[in-house]
């Protein structure tokens, strides 16, 4: 436990940066696929979490990639409904 809370002020500053990159990102993706706002946040807390979890790698950094924004934009459209595309992409 001290090895981590020796590393903790630094630890803590990186975090703070990695999230002020990821959150513009993850607005814009949201913003650019025709999505509500709050589910591009909602996507990078998730995808943080998860890759945190999955990773075996003591540092990790995840985000959006910028060339989903036009298949998901694409899928919106053609399923009519975003609630649609969610429940899409949950069942796939």
């Amino acid at each position: 436990m001290k090895k981590y809370l020796k590393h903790f002020q630094a630890d803590l500053s990186a975090s703070i940066v990695v999230y002020l990159v990821a959150l513009p990102l993850c607005l814009g993706i949201a913003l650019g696929s025709t999505a509500p706002l709050f589910s591009g946040i909602i996507a990078g807390v998730i995808g943080g979490i998860v890759v945190g979890i999955l990773s075996g790698s003591q540092l990790s950094v995840s985000g959006p990639a910028a060339g989903l924004t036009s298949i998901v934009a694409a899928s919106i459209l053609n399923l009519n409904s975003y609630e649609i595309f969610l429940l899409a992409l949950v069942i796939a």
